[in-house]
């Protein structure tokens, strides 16, 4: 019974996408608990999977992300304008021959 469960986490594991090294680590640390014991293994790999999908949440949200876009619109904007004033500079500096 206890390769049945096991193969299932490992199956559920690589089905969320998690790699196979990974899987089978947690896998195996989770068949040598004893009731009611934690290995570390675990712990960090449920802490990890917690923070990835922390992230993945906020990342959806698209909050962040929005104020990314509207920064790197401004500075496109900001650096269109003194690519004229630039180009203008330089068609005076031209004409005068300097």
């Amino acid at each position: 019974m206890a390769d049945k469960r096991d193969t299932d986490l490992f199956r559920a594991l690589r089905a969320a996408g998690l790699r196979k090294k990974l899987a089978h680590a947690v896998t195996d640390a989770s068949r040598k608990t004893g009731a009611g014991k934690r290995p570390k293994l675990l712990v960090t790999a449920m802490a990890s999977l917690k923070t990835v999908a922390a992230d993945i949440e906020r990342q959806a949200d698209g909050k962040k992300r929005n104020k990314a876009k509207k920064k790197a619109t401004q500075t496109r904007k900001r650096k269109a304008a003194l690519s004229v004033a630039a180009r203008k500079a330089a068609k005076a500096r031209a004409d005068t021959g300097t």
